[in-house]
């Protein structure tokens, strides 16, 4: 359904694995039915539309402020404008200091953040419910008063940069994805222009656009506001009448975008060639009606075929069998007005462009020429329910479902409308659909290869088109320049009220005759089951020179067992609706399925059958292994990426957590069926296993599942390797010399402690002063004060034995040497003096709210409990761990920082052109090691090839 469907089938329905032994089974019709999302309605008389959805079973609320104006707005000579404009938002009011809006909800356990698309550009926060009035009264204060001034514009506007930078010029194929996309789907729409801008226009936005932007279109009849989650309706109506409306309506009309894309009537091909892209790309898109379209939902069912789960068309066709592309996907961008449906593959090593552009022409030409399958129809419909359901888990969720459709359709229903139509959706709707929009003459083909293969001839250029349409920015007169209030005039947000208690999970422990540890937690209020068997071993068990043997062994195990192949996996768990995700860490794996309730007695069969039986047969091992290589090859071109696997080696040396996780391409090719063999059996054994079981299912029922499906399994005796200790590699600076990188990755990291050091605590709460969150202090340093990152921050990975500690960010090239500064001095000051009381208090704060939002989910609490058992933590920690947080006290803080904080016992890894920083780094650091991209070897403490 729509963009919505697309991302919700994006992050809902991950890899995928099958349901029964033998043929797949007879499609499965939905039997769950969604509820329509519950609310009220109301318009204030300035024209504020106002959204209220009450759920009394959380102790949160997601309060969203949704704004119909987006990047298609942008004023000529202006592009990424309202993005820009976005960040400043969270700058000063008349009422609040620059950053307090982090302060009304980081700081008290909560979280903001804000996006742009190209229709609209949403606010939104979710918070310890009894903030509520404060963050009504927040959101108000900046639709009216927004404090535009010099330097904050300034800063921000720098920080904008280097989100540019981070995502279109540092990513491989940001360029592709950022920018060419749009740009090359449209002749005369605005929505050519790409949502993030270009570096030069940014810079000529001035400070006067700013303030018109907001008088045009931050006005309360532009605007909807959405609370959901537990509040009181008449106090909601109340506190929304006295803060939102006093706000005026502005008398002049709202300026829209009327331009209508024309239908392409010739195919359009474009051979772009561009650094930093290691492997060859090729998408293809074709232009879809408005999102409110009658014809959405057949479109939705058409994606969902070609690309939701390794059952899909392009998964089964392109990446499994044929092997053309380590990755290729499609997605549904459906808007207010024309969008596109979007189909890539990133080819594999050794494949071409115009094989994986054949490719892509075959699997959507086979939607025109034959119906789709009554398999594939019932399938897809599981999927998207499935994906809906869990979309709805959360209050916030449900606000956000609401929003968009009214923002982008006109209509709060049409979520719950499109859904219902999905149900009624044929297979000859399927095809009509792929006719009547999926032509050959209406498509655009981007091919995109490496600059290296760059013919003597050039290759194309793709831009906005100057017939697309834009027009200057029409401001009202007399725009008021806003001030902060000083004084008795200031108002100050209104204090909290009494805080609800969340309801903490209540695992119910059992354990079966073969020693399977199972775990339970009951979870009614949707249909909805998360079951995750979690193995002890990964990673840290690769032998020298095998990294990457863990995790490729998880990935295997859903490519195939003694009864099923890989393909009958995906599709079985798929016609359920279902998904299955395999994969390792350093010190376990894990298969996890999610299914609606109904499901989970067909879809167990086939958790069981993957843990128990896999076969690792040769082929699937070698497709497995080239589609491994192939993504790693792709990470070790993001500066960030490879600056983080070139410090886990720097402060592991030879330990048990130093090489990647992933492997390297050397390290993977040298892996035999035999290693695979040998990491299986170290780690999959009951004795070794658990089986945690979230969501609408109870402890009676789950150890009666558990019985029936592994009391059988006996396992081997234990054959899990004896490991090293972790120690920490003399400290070292390593620049690793990426002349293409559009951006330095910045790693100062350092060994840390188990997860069971008594010191976790308040090393995590000391962390979280350090580098969590924008409230942070490496965030304040290096983004907010000077914009030098769009990012910035720190991290604790507290392991089974033992750990590590990193900062990181990624910065434009000639500021490496200042943010590793920045950082050096940041830790340093954690050792060097106590964090003071209300800081503490703030950041315990974020750490118990992030808790609290994990467990709102069935997998969610699945995760955290899958944490505790790999590390070794007993589960009633779960229930202790807000007062854990709370009983560090500086002290705590300032010892931890001492003993696992200090940088001068850390290595400094910088990934990016070399040139740009070297001297000023080697002056602070006369001892860095240079080494250049083609000599680094990521299988050896040394780094570099002999």
């Amino acid at each position: 359904m729509t963009r919505r469907l697309a991302l919700l089938l994006a992050t809902a329905i991950p890899t995928t694995v099958a349901a029964q032994a033998g043929p797949a089974p007879a499609p499965v019709a939905p039997v769950t039915t969604v509820q329509p999302i519950a609310f009220t309605t109301r318009t204030l008389p300035n024209g504020l539309r106002v959204y209220a959805l009450r759920d009394t079973t959380t102790p949160n609320v997601s309060v969203q402020v949704w704004y119909d104006v987006g990047s298609k707005d942008d004023p000529r000579g202006r592009s990424g404008f309202a993005h820009m404009f976005e960040h400043l938002m969270f700058k000063a009011t008349r009422n609040l200091a620059p950053e307090q809006m982090d302060r009304l909800t980081e700081d008290v356990g909560g979280y903001n953040n804000a996006s742009t698309s190209d229709d609209y550009t949403n606010y939104y926060e979710l918070v310890p419910a009894n903030h509520l009035q404060r963050l009504l009264f927040a959101e108000a204060d900046r639709m009216a008063s927004l404090v535009v001034e010099p330097t904050s514009f300034a800063s921000e506007r720098e920080v904008v940069k280097e989100e540019l930078r981070r995502s279109t010029l540092a990513r491989p194929y940001g360029k592709l994805f950022s920018t060419y996309m749009s740009a090359a789907s449209y002749a005369v729409h605005p929505y050519a222009r790409s949502t993030i801008g270009s570096i030069d226009e940014l810079q000529a936005a001035s400070i006067d656009d700013v303030r018109a932007f907001h008088a045009t279109y931050y006005r309360p009849d532009n605007a909807i506001l959405v609370v959901s989650g537990n509040f009181d309706p008449t106090q909601l109506d109340a506190w929304i009448d006295r803060y939102f409306a006093p706000i005026k309506r502005p008398a002049g009309p709202i300026p829209r975008v009327t331009t209508v894309e024309p239908p392409r009537t010739a195919p359009v091909v474009r051979t772009v060639y561009e650094a930093n892209t290691p492997l060859p790309a090729v998408m293809m898109s074709w232009h879809v009606p408005p999102d409110n379209a009658a014809d959405t939902p057949a479109l939705s069912v058409l994606q969902t075929v070609l690309a939701a789960g390794e059952s899909s068309r392009l998964y089964e066709n392109v990446v499994y069998r044929e092997q053309l592309a380590q990755d290729a996907a499609a997605f549904l961008d459906t808007k207010q007005g024309t969008g596109n449906l979007i189909v890539y593959a990133i080819l594999a090593s050794g494949k071409t462009v115009a094989a994986g552009e054949a490719a892509l022409t075959r699997e959507v030409a086979r939607f025109r020429d034959a119906p789709v399958s009554t398999a594939e129809l019932a399938e897809a419909k599981n999927q998207i329910l499935t994906a809906a359901i869990r979309s709805r888990e959360t209050a916030e969720g449900k606000a956000q479902l609401i929003a968009s459709s009214v923002i982008v359709d006109g209509d709060p229903h049409a979520a719950d409308r499109q859904l219902a139509a999905i149900a009624t959706v044929t297979a000859a709707d399927v095809q009509r659909v792929a006719r009547r929009y999926l032509g050959v003459n209406q498509s655009v083909t981007i091919r995109y290869l490496p600059d290296s293969a760059r013919p003597a001839t050039g290759g194309d250029t793709i831009a906005v088109a100057p017939t697309v349409r834009t027009v200057p920015l029409a401001p009202p007169a007399n725009i008021a320049v806003v001030k902060p209030a000083t004084g008795a005039a200031r108002l100050l947000p209104p204090p909290p009220a009494a805080p609800i208690a969340a309801t903490l999970p209540q695992p119910v422990e059992t354990r079966l005759s073969n020693g399977l540890r199972v775990v339970t937690v009951e979870r009614h209020t949707l249909p909805l089951v998360t079951a995750a068997l979690i193995a002890t071993g990964g990673g840290a068990t690769d032998p020298v020179a095998r990294a990457g043997v863990a995790d490729l062994t998880a990935t295997l195990l859903t490519k195939g067992t003694a009864t099923r192949s890989a393909t009958d996996i995906a599709r079985q768990v798929e016609a359920l609706g279902g998904a299955i995700a395999s994969g390792a860490d350093r010190d376990g794996a894990s298969v996890t399925l999610t299914v609606k309730s109904d499901q989970l007695d067909t879809a167990m069969p086939i958790l069981a059958d993957v843990a128990m039986h896999p076969a690792f047969a040769a082929e699937e091992i070698e497709r497995a292994r080239a589609q491994s290589i192939d993504a790693v090859t792709v990470a070790m071109k993001s500066p960030g990426e490879l600056a983080a696997m070139v410090a886990g080696r720097a402060v592991f040396g030879t330990g048990p957590y130093a090489a990647p996780l992933a492997g390297t391409p050397s390290s993977l090719k040298a892996i035999t069926p035999a290693d695979i063999t040998r990491s299986y059996a170290g780690t999959w054994a009951p004795a070794r296993t658990t089986l945690v079981m979230v969501g609408d299912i109870t402890p009676a029922a789950a150890t009666a599942l558990a019985t029936a499906r592994f009391g059988a399994w006996q396992g081997k005796a234990s054959t899990a390797p004896v490991l090293p200790p972790v120690t920490a590699a003399a400290p070292r600076v390593i620049v690793v010399d990426m002349p293409s990188a559009g951006q330095a990755g910045v790693v100062v990291a350092r060994a840390g402690i188990a997860r069971t050091d008594p010191r976790y605590y308040p090393l995590s709460v000391g962390n979280t002063v350090l580098g969590g969150g924008f409230s942070s202090r490496l965030s304040q340093e290096i983004r907010i004060k000077r914009g030098l990152a769009y990012t910035a921050g720190s991290s604790i990975a507290a392991r089974r034995m033992g750990g590590s500690v990193a900062a990181q960010t990624q910065t434009k090239n000639p500021s490496a040497t200042e943010t590793v500064q920045l950082i050096a001095a940041e830790m340093t000051r954690m050792g060097r003096e106590p964090v003071p009381a209300a800081e503490l208090d703030a950041r315990k704060a974020v750490l118990i709210g992030g808790f609290g939002r994990a467990i709102e989910t069935t997998d969610g609490i699945a995760d955290i409990v899958g944490d505790y058992v790999v590390q070794n933590v007993p589960l009633k920690e779960i229930a202790l761990y807000a007062s854990r947080i709370e009983g560090v006290d500086p002290a705590t803080v300032q010892a931890a920082a001492v003993a696992l904080l200090d940088p001068g016992v850390a290595s400094i890894v910088v990934v990016g052109d070399a040139k740009a920083f070297i001297e000023p780094l080697r002056r602070l650091y006369p001892s860095v090691e240079l080494i250049p991209e083609a000599a680094l070897d990521l299988d050896t403490p040394t780094l570099r090839r002999p």
